[in-house]
């Protein structure tokens, strides 16, 4: 059986620079672009918050930061227009986040 010492023979031969560069490199291919949004989308996204904030329904919200997407579920407490700026309170505590992050919402009930 060849025992082979894998990447380590190699690891010599790459320089902490080209390292860094293929990891910043690797973590630019995995950001997602965010998605356009026309004038129906954004209606419907303030419908379905309207519609949560009334009800005080479960609400699954999708956002996206930095070429992430992210999933918040729990209930919408207020919407500060003059801020742009949103509370979820989730089982755990009130978060804040800014409307523009807003992808889509669905109300879970």
């Amino acid at each position: 059986m060849i025992k082979d010492r894998g990447m380590m023979k190699w690891q010599g031969m790459m320089l902490t620079e080209h390292v860094a560069m293929l990891k910043e490199y690797n973590h630019e291919l995995k950001k997602n672009s965010k998605p356009q949004l026309d004038e129906w989308d954004y209606d419907a996204i303030q419908h379905t918050l309207d519609m949560a904030i009334k009800s005080k329904a479960d609400t699954k919200v999708k956002l996206w930061r930095d070429g992430q997407f992210f999933y918040k579920r729990g209930t919408i407490e207020s919407i500060d227009l003059t801020r742009r700026t949103f509370e979820l309170d989730d089982p755990f505590n009130l978060l804040k986040f800014n409307l523009d992050e807003i992808v889509d919402v669905t109300i879970m009930d």
